[in-house]
């Protein structure tokens, strides 16, 4: 069956996680995505473990579908070689510090002298304009600067990091929306154009409600550990065997509650009966319901919950995540077959489609796994020429 970008070239010259899971998305839609890298490695990400056969299962996160080449683009040689192949191509992915392309000879200037079609999408820290312009900039960097430490974490505690690169996993999704996008104008107009994605714009602008409320009302919110700063109850409460989140998220549900807890009076009280009185009221409510709690085991409340319509979940592992039935009925786990490490297990994508294609056809690649291949089939190279290039360094 045809994939909707199967005729889509990408070259992808970025490293770690938001850019290349983002070019992730698009090989899964069927693009055609050559990593480009250094001959002696520009990606960290291969050198973080856990390690299957000295593979990198971290690299393996955001590389699935990929083919890769090498190509050292501070030569004269490479840059030559790498300009040929954006002729040819539609999209080229970066995420070089600010101006390293420029240094480079290959700004989207340069780009466009071969291609006039050409999508470049840069993707940084902090943007291609503004004071921090050319400051580097990680994930937990951002999550600090965003002002979403500060909204995470126990109260009275330390601002708190995510427990995923968060602002890298919002931007990849934003990779492909904005390259999509651009395509579509293309489609239009005839016109290639530069993509500048920050990781600052992506995690400021998802801060949502938190930044919605500072905004409009002057609110400042604070930590809240695993309860909610706008709904009551909406937390973690503790069972008699294991804590299980509960989102009673309008009063509707909470007069659901009241009835399966044996406690019908709650919904008429003047202050629970409303969600602004549940907040004024927050403390002496959560208590009474924590206390119910630990009396069934989240196994029962579960049950219980399904059948009033109140949404909930236990607290997993990522252990009993994977295992979670609805986990193993959505077939999110696929196999592929890797050169070195054998079978690879990884995350499927969660696009679900009527009539779309989206499969795995690679595993993530080795250094370099296509370089000859790419390069014959697509600039026509010949072997001695693709030996002279190993011999010179380029390749």
């Amino acid at each position: 069956m045809k994939q909707p970008l199967e005729d889509l070239t990408v070259l992808d010259l970025s490293r770690v996680y938001a850019a290349p899971a983002g070019s992730m998305i698009l090989a899964d839609l069927g693009a055609d995505v050559v990593r480009v890298e250094s001959p002696d490695g520009t990606d960290s990400m291969r050198d973080w473990g856990p390690f299957i056969n000295g593979e990198s299962a971290y690299y393996f996160s955001a590389n699935r579908n990929k083919r890769s080449i090498t190509i050292n683009l501070k030569s004269d040689k490479g840059r030559s070689l790498f300009l040929r192949l954006v002729e040819k191509a539609d999209v080229v992915i970066e995420n070089f510090k600010t101006g390293t392309l420029n240094k480079l000879g290959l700004s989207f200037n340069h780009l466009k002298e071969v291609n006039e079609r050409i999508i470049l999408c840069s993707v940084t820290g902090y943007g291609q304009t503004g004071p921090f312009s050319k400051e580097p900039g990680f994930d937990p960097v951002i999550q600090a600067l965003s002002g979403l430490m500060d909204v995470t974490g126990q109260p009275g505690d330390e601002a708190t990091k995510v427990g995923i690169p968060i602002a890298d996993i919002l931007t990849s999704k934003y990779v492909a929306i904005s390259i999509m996008a651009a395509l579509r104008m293309r489609d239009a107009n005839g016109v290639g154009q530069h993509i500048d994605l920050s990781l600052l714009d992506v995690q400021i602008s998802s801060m949502a409600n938190i930044s919605s409320g500072y905004l409009n009302a002057g609110m400042l919110s604070k930590r809240m550990g695993n309860q909610h700063n706008n709904v009551v109850p909406y937390q973690v409460f503790q069972c008699a065997d294991q804590p299980l989140m509960l989102c009673v998220g309008n009063d509707r549900l909470f007069k659901h509650l009241c009835n399966l807890v044996n406690q019908p009076e709650w919904a008429e009280d003047e202050r629970y009966r409303t969600n602004d009185s549940r907040l004024k009221n927050k403390a002496e409510l959560v208590a009474k319901i924590a206390t119910i709690m630990r009396t069934k085991d989240a196994d029962r409340w579960l049950a219980l919950f399904s059948e009033y319509g109140i949404p909930a979940g236990k607290v997993n592992t990522i252990h009993q995540a994977i295992e979670h039935p609805q986990v193993v009925a959505r077939n999110t786990v696929e196999r592929l077959e890797h050169p070195l490490a054998g079978e690879v297990k990884m995350t499927r994508s969660p696009l679900r489609h009527s009539g779309l294609n989206i499969t795995s056809k690679y595993a993530p690649p080795l250094l370099g796994e296509h370089t000859e291949e790419i390069l014959a089939a697509q600039l026509g190279m010949s072997q001695k020429e693709l030996n002279e290039l190993k011999q010179d360094g380029v390749i």
